[in-house]
């Protein structure tokens, strides 16, 4: 039951209990007493339609509120979907170049290794073609001198032979 319909029920009791005179009509005290609950009465019901009324505004102001607080709840949604979207192929582009940079890792690696281990065997062969280059130019130098030697012995052989035949030749 509301607050109005509780004072007017109160109200109404005390009329009937003691409202009417010894005369069975209304004395003036009775009329202004009768004048102060009606306007108790629509001052309450003033101030009732009034809270009634700010309630509205306020509960108007609400559910513009929530309209707002909803539209932009959508325009929020439509914005994320659209990074989403936009996310979506450059995600797909960047897992790309990463695989491809694992497989030029994985090359390069391996291209690393195989590198070193020529580079390796390339100064093994190096070193071998020195050694033997070295073994080379020393037996050339041993010939050179043998060649050289043999030379000097063959040309005094052969001054021996030639003096041999002219002391030959000459006793003849």
């Amino acid at each position: 039951m509301c607050l109005i319909c509780r004072k007017r029920e109160k109200m109404q009791k005390m009329k009937n209990l003691g409202s009417i005179g010894s005369s069975g009509r209304f004395s003036t005290e009775e009329c202004e007493d009768e004048d102060v609950s009606k306007l108790a009465i629509s001052t309450l019901q003033a101030k009732e339609e009034e809270i009634e009324r700010r309630k509205m505004e306020v509960k108007e102001r609400v559910e513009l509120q929530l309209g707002r607080a909803e539209e932009e709840t959508r325009r929020l949604a439509h914005i994320w979907e659209e990074l989403e979207v936009m996310e979506d192929p450059m995600r797909k582009e960047v897992a790309m170049v990463r695989k491809k940079i694992d497989l030029a890792n994985k090359d390069v690696k391996q291209l690393g290794q195989n590198y070193q281990k020529k580079e390796k065997e390339y100064k093994e062969a190096l070193e071998a073609f020195n050694e033997k280059n070295k073994e080379k130019n020393h037996l050339v130098a041993t010939l050179t001198e043998m060649l050289a030697e043999s030379e000097r012995i063959r040309m005094k052989k052969l001054e021996e032979l030639c003096k041999t035949i002219e002391s030959v030749s000459l006793k003849q």
